[in-house]
C-alpha cells in the first residue's frame, strides 16, 4: 500500500495569498509540512521573471527546502511559484505543483492551476476554474478581534461604515480622485446617516493618499495607517464589527473577504489615467479572446508557452453585482441578496485526484 504522499506548502510574505493555500491544505486528508519562502528586499516588490531558482529569497528568513523532496506543493503568487519549479526541478520531475491563482507566466509548467472569477485563463486540462477566490478569515479569529476592539468603538454611534484601501496595481490608480470620493462617502455617513467611519489602508496605499485623508476626514471618523503599531490594525475586528464596508476597486481578496461575511459591500471605482485605460482594454480583448468563439486560439497559444492569462477586476465587480453581492460607488450599499459562493470541496477533490492518479503510477513499497 503506498504511504501518505509528502505535501509542501510553498508561501511567499502575503498573508491574503498564503491563507488561500492554507484553507486547501487544512481540508487535505495528507499530512502537511509548511515552507516559507521570503524574498530578498529588492524583490519585496519588484516583480521577477518566473523560473526555477532560489535566488530571489533570503535564505537566513527562508525556511530550508532539503531532501526529501514532496510529492506535491501547493503554492501561490509569483515569488513561490520560483521555488516551486525549483523544488521540481531538483525531485528530478517527479513534484506535482497545484498552484492557486493565475501564473506569472506561461501556464504549462504546472500540473493544476486553480483560477477564480476574476482570472481569465484559456480553457486547458490542467485549468480549473472556480467563482469567488478561496479566501476568507476564521470565523473564531475575527470573534476574538472583535471582542478585543468593540469598546474602543463602543461611545461612536452606528451605522459603522468600514472603508478598506488597497493600492496601485494593474490599471488603477490611487489619486486626488479617490481622495475626494472616501471624503464625500464619509461626509454621508457621519452627517447624512449620523453614524461612524473606520478608514483601513493597507502596504499598499501610497503615503500621499494617507496623508491627505488624515487632514480632511470629518469627525466621528478613525484611520487606521499600515504600519502605526501605536493605532492598531482592526481589520480583522471589523469583518465582525461594521454594518458596512466600501472596499476600492483594486483590492478582490477584501472584497471576498467582506462578501463572505454578508456585509453590505460597496465597491469604490478608482480612476486609470492614459496608460491604465489602455491596460484595460488590453484585458478585455484577452478575456474576450480566451472566453469567446475564439477560445480555442487561446488554448493553442497558451499551449505554446504564451501567458495569455489576465486579471480582469471589472468582470469581478460584475459578478458580485450580479449576483446581488455588491453595489458600485455608494457610501449606502444595501444588504446582499445573495450570497458569496464556496467551491473549496470541488478544488480538494480535483487535488487528491491528481494525487491518486501519480500515487497509482508509483510502485507499491
Amino acid at each position: 500500500m503506498n504511504a501518505a504522499p509528502r505535501v509542501w506548502l510553498v508561501l511567499g510574505d502575503k498573508p491574503g495569498d498564503n491563507r488561500q493555500v492554507e484553507i486547501i491544505a487544512e481540508r487535505l486528508p495528507w499530512p502537511i509540512e509548511r515552507k516559507n519562502v521570503i524574498p530578498k528586499p529588492e524583490w519585496a516588490f519588484a516583480k521577477p521573471r518566473v523560473r526555477a531558482t532560489l535566488d530571489i529569497f533570503d535564505a537566513e528568513r527562508s525556511d530550508l527546502l532539503a531532501p526529501p523532496w514532496p510529492d506535491l506543493v501547493l503554492t501561490i503568487g509569483r515569488r513561490p511559484s520560483s521555488a516551486a519549479l525549483w523544488i521540481r526541478e531538483q525531485n528530478a520531475g517527479r513534484t506535482k505543483i497545484v498552484l492557486v491563482g493565475k501564473p506569472s507566466g506561461p501556464i504549462g509548467p504546472y500540473d493544476l492551476v486553480i483560477a477564480s472569477a476574476e482570472q481569465y485563463l484559456p480553457a486547458l486540462p490542467n485549468v480549473m476554474t472556480i467563482g469567488l477566490p478561496l479566501m476568507r478569515v476564521d470565523q473564531a479569529r475575527i470573534a476574538e478581534e472583535a471582542a478585543r476592539w468593540a469598546p474602543v468603538f463602543a461611545e461612536l454611534p452606528r451605522p459603522w461604515v468600514a472603508v478598506l484601501l488597497g493600492g496601485p496595481t494593474g490599471p488603477f490608480r490611487f489619486d486626488d480622485r479617490l481622495v475626494a470620493q472616501v471624503l464625500a462617502a464619509a461626509t454621508d455617513v457621519t452627517q447624512g446617516q449620523g453614524g461612524s467611519v473606520f478608514v483601513v489602508t493597507s502596504r499598499r496605499t501610497p503615503v500621499a493618499v494617507v496623508d491627505a485623508l488624515r487632514a480632511g476626514l470629518p469627525e466621528r471618523c478613525r484611520l487606521f495607517a499600515w504600519g502605526d503599531a501605536a493605532a492598531g490594525n482592526p481589520y480583522t475586528a471589523i469583518l465582525g464589527l461594521a454594518d458596512a464596508a466600501l472596499v476600492t476597486a483594486d483590492s478582490i481578496s477584501m472584497q471576498t473577504e467582506v462578501a463572505r461575511q454578508g456585509l453590505p459591500l460597496g465597491i469604490i471605482p478608482l480612476g486609470t489615467g492614459l496608460w491604465g485605460g489602455l491596460d484595460r482594454q488590453r484585458r478585455i480583448w484577452l478575456r474576450r479572446l480566451s472566453t469567446g468563439r475564439l477560445g480555442w486560439v487561446a488554448a493553442a497559444l497558451a499551449g505554446l508557452g504564451l501567458p495569455l492569462q489576465i486579471r480582469d477586476f471589472e468582470a469581478f465587480h460584475d459578478l458580485l453585482v450580479r449576483r446581488g453581492i455588491a453595489a458600485r460607488a455608494t457610501s449606502r450599499p444595501p444588504r446582499p441578496t445573495g450570497a458569496a459562493s464556496d467551491e473549496l470541496d470541488a478544488a480538494v477533490a480535483r487535488i487528491e485526484a491528481l494525487v491518486g492518479e501519480q500515487q497509482r503510477r508509483r510502485p507499491a513499497a
